[in-house]
């Protein structure tokens, strides 16, 4: 919204008179701000049902005087356990927001602004369902923002002061909000005392006391004014009983014996009356402390109610703009430093105006016509949430690729001029890559939407100088040795280019929360190619997996318990930052020709190919005996049996672990008893049952997720990361340059010394191989020991194959 406002919808309620006077606030500033703006009105607890606003009010009265030890309880669960507040917010949400969805769609708003935390409840659920296209914003009349008033979907939230900005972010880190002048009418203001204190008859010499504790009157209302009348320098001590017929009339019993006391029942000058007072003794925190703010008169918060009460006085003395009196004696003493001291009165009172003057509350409400939607956010998948989890200094989780292209023309800056308007025009339509991770502490992360997205921020050129091997395997490790950066959309792209011989390479890197192999390399296609490709949907070789019921994951389940731990690798241990990488490529053509030869799937054979050159490895350092085995994790695409395209962000696998046969054998019986192996993990229903364990961890609170993830996704259940990605055959170009090769970069899990993924690209299948390098020091010589594996498995009518590596 950029114009102003023709039609703006207030959600109130009347529990008291505080969120209506917030309101009543903000309609005066929008009708100065906007003349002709038609303004509505709802209320939230009329609109829930008939018997709700009685019965509301009954239970807030009833707590608050004869049960505030309840009401206290609720109030501090809502902050200690957020499970309760995450609960309570749905529910409320849900009540109000259906109740609200049809009134709201008749006043066709074309700004909608809550002053009352259920109806903010409401828009947020509204907001989720995609239901609210307009502007929300919420103005807290708490001075401290409990859980129930503050919603990730709300566009902005107006509070009272810095810490209570602090509160509002302790309660929802994902909302968004801004400090505000106190949201009270313009009657509202300092004024002249003596000519107040004429209206009500009230003696200009001396020091007034203003007790008011809210539209129902209820608290420590008459110790309060016992304290007050204790204290021989107070001059009057003006009691407003609102709706509180009794205690008005206890008050005029007792004004009979004592002159000083002046009581009032219901008062429409509140106005006059605090100009009139020196000090205004209030409990809640609510409307009547930010009215005595803006008149710039000394607030004392009195035996502050249960709940939201004794907190907004906390942080209301903790801001410095009240006095917290726990006790009469504590009461007594104040005002008897302020009638005796005369600097004390005028310095709290600069201070109450100082920060009634922070902003112009009408000129807030008129930049409301620009607000601007806050980015959609959503709660991540448990699979997703499983990498970000996984994630720690010594393991980043993040996939990544080498492409090598061959044929370009452009120079490294057009390379760079090229890239950055791809990011620019494309990147803002692929989900993928508009993600930012949001951490919530104790709570599932979730994605937010980023709109607008910085070029530079995601790409970099680099020209190398001398072109030597050494300098492109220096400027490969420092990509992908550094983890991406998470404060915006978690990718990056570096393309690498040699002036002299025209080489270039672009290395991409994202985090694996993003997304699994087939949904990365889709969007890199959609972003970088001339044609905007897609990727391939899944190979030919990959079974479809049946819809688990029951019995199937109960099957898998048990396959996977009775796996036991993983047996000791030798190349696993404590993880470390430092990380090893080779890259090798061999003639895809040549391992589809070996899986045709040996009767099997192009997986099976690469997971042989793996087998063998971990048997020589181990055979070199210890010597390996028959029979011995080295388990292995192997992420399969599930995306056929979830119904998910290949575009859809998110990681959507299956695990398989499988022991790999190490010992001595021949190549052919390897690949024999790989192909079995995996037959008896896919008949098992490894890959439904490890889906629904990950499932099943996310329903965990974030901070057991984690725990949790840490401790499976860990050296004591595999040894390594085993990854075959689909590809494709057909051409692609970037840039005008033909895409060649592209050889995939795995991370690594807690332990685990060893992930190795193959890609086939084209004419080439390229194996991409990360190690710690505390663990497996010599990645390249783990690269080659692959080629003379893949070498091994000779097939009929094969000649030779060509192995090449850097």
């Amino acid at each position: 919204m950029t114009s102003p406002p023709r039609r703006l919808l207030l959600l109130s309620a009347t529990i008291g008179e505080g969120h209506n006077a917030t309101a009543r606030a903000v309609e005066e500033a929008a009708r100065r701000a906007w003349p002709g703006c038609e303004v509505s009105w709802l209320d939230v607890l009329e609109q829930m049902g008939s018997w709700v606003p009685a019965s509301f009010n009954w239970i807030y009265a009833a707590n608050v005087e004869s049960t505030p030890w309840l009401y206290d309880w609720f109030y501090r669960a809502l902050w200690r356990w957020r499970w309760f507040a995450d609960g309570s917010r749905r529910f409320v949400g849900s009540w109000s927001g259906r109740r609200l969805r049809r009134r709201i769609a008749e006043h066709r708003p074309d700004l909608i602004v809550s002053t009352y935390p259920l109806g903010t409840a409401g828009l947020d659920w509204l907001r989720r369902r995609g239901e609210l296209d307009v502007p929300l914003a919420a103005v807290v009349s708490d001075f401290c923002p409990h859980p129930f008033w503050v919603y990730s979907r709300i566009d902005a939230h107006f509070v009272m002061s810095e810490v209570s900005l602090r509160e509002l972010h302790r309660a929802e880190p994902e909302a968004v909000g801004e400090v505000c002048a106190p949201p009270v009418v313009a009657a509202f203001r300092p004024a002249d005392r003596t000519a107040a204190r004429s209206r009500f008859g009230l003696p200009e010499q001396g020091v007034t006391v203003l007790v008011s504790c809210g539209s129902l009157g209820f608290g420590s209302v008459e110790r309060a004014v016992d304290a007050s009348l204790a204290v021989e320098g107070v001059g009057r001590v003006v009691v407003v009983c609102a709706r509180n017929e009794a205690l008005h009339q206890r008050c005029a019993r007792r004004a009979e014996r004592d002159r000083r006391l002046v009581p009032l029942g219901w008062t429409d000058d509140m106005p006059a009356l605090i100009a009139a007072a020196d000090v205004v003794v209030s409990n809640a925190g609510g409307a009547t402390a930010l009215e005595a703010l803006a008149c710039g008169r000394t607030l004392v918060m009195f035996e502050p109610i249960a709940g939201h009460g004794r907190a907004n006085a906390e942080l209301m003395a903790e801001a410095g703009l009240a006095e917290l009196c726990p006790r009469s004696s504590d009461l007594t003493g104040l005002l008897r430093t302020l009638t005796t001291d005369p600097a004390e009165l005028p310095r709290r009172e600069r201070t109450a105006l100082e920060h009634s003057r922070i902003a112009d509350f009408t000129e807030q409400v008129a930049a409301l016509a620009r607000l601007r939607r806050q980015p959609a956010t959503e709660t991540m998948r448990a699979q997703d949430a499983f990498f970000v989890h996984a994630t720690t200094p010594r393991t980043p989780q993040q996939a990544g690729a080498v492409l090598r292209l061959d044929g370009g023309t452009r120079s490294t800056q057009e390379w760079r001029e090229h890239l950055r308007e791809l990011v620019q025009h494309r990147a803002p339509g692929l989900p993928l890559l508009t993600r930012r991770m949001v951490s919530r502490g104790h709570r599932r992360p979730r994605w937010r939407h980023v709109e607008a997205l910085d070029p530079a921020e995601h790409v970099r050129c680099r020209e190398l100088h001398s072109g030597t091997p050494r300098e492109w395997h220096q400027s490969r490790h420092a990509f992908f040795g550094t983890p991406v950066r998470a404060d915006g959309p978690p990718w990056e792209l570096l393309l690498l280019r040699d002036a002299r011989t025209n080489r270039t390479e672009l290395l991409a890197k994202a985090h694996h929360a993003l997304g699994d192999g087939v949904a990365i390399t889709s969007a890199l296609l959609r972003l970088l190619t001339d044609d905007e490709t897609r990727a391939p949907e899944q190979p030919a070789d990959r079974p479809r997996a049946r819809r688990p019921r029951a019995g199937v994951l109960l099957r898998g389940l048990a396959h996977l318990a009775s796996a036991g731990f993983a047996p000791s690798t030798g190349i696993d241990g404590r993880s470390t930052a430092g990380r090893a990488f080779a890259w090798r490529e061999v003639p895809a053509a040549d391992v589809r020709a070996r899986a045709r030869a040996h009767g099997t799937s192009t997986t099976a054979v690469l997971l042989a190919v793996v087998a063998e050159a971990l048997h020589h490895l181990l055979d070199d350092r210890t010597g390996t005996t028959p029979g011995r085995r080295f388990r292995i994790m192997v992420p399969r695409t599930a995306r056929l049996r979830d119904g998910v395209g290949v575009d859809e962000p998110g990681n959507h696998t299956r695990t398989l672990v499988i022991d790999l046969p190490i010992g001595p054998m021949h190549p052919a019986q390897r690949v024999t008893e790989v192909a079995e192996r995996m037959a008896r993990a896919e008949e098992g229903e490894q890959p439904a049952a490890a889906g629904a364990v990950l499932a099943a961890l996310g329903l965990l609170p974030a901070p057991v997720h984690r725990w949790a993830v840490r401790h499976v996704y860990h050296r004591r259940f595999f040894g390594a990361v085993i990854s075959v990605l689909p590809g494709r055959r057909r051409p692609v170009r970037i840039g005008g340059a033909r895409l060649t090769t592209v050889f995939p970069v795995l991370s690594l899990a807690e332990g685990v010394g060893l992930a190795v993924g193959v890609l086939s690209w084209g004419d080439a299948a390229g194996f991409g191989v990360t190690t710690d390098s505390a663990l497996l020091p010599d990645a390249a010589a783990f690269a080659d020991r692959l080629l003379h594996a893949f070498d091994a498995l000779e097939a009929p009518a094969l000649g030779e194959p060509s192995l090449r590596g850097w």
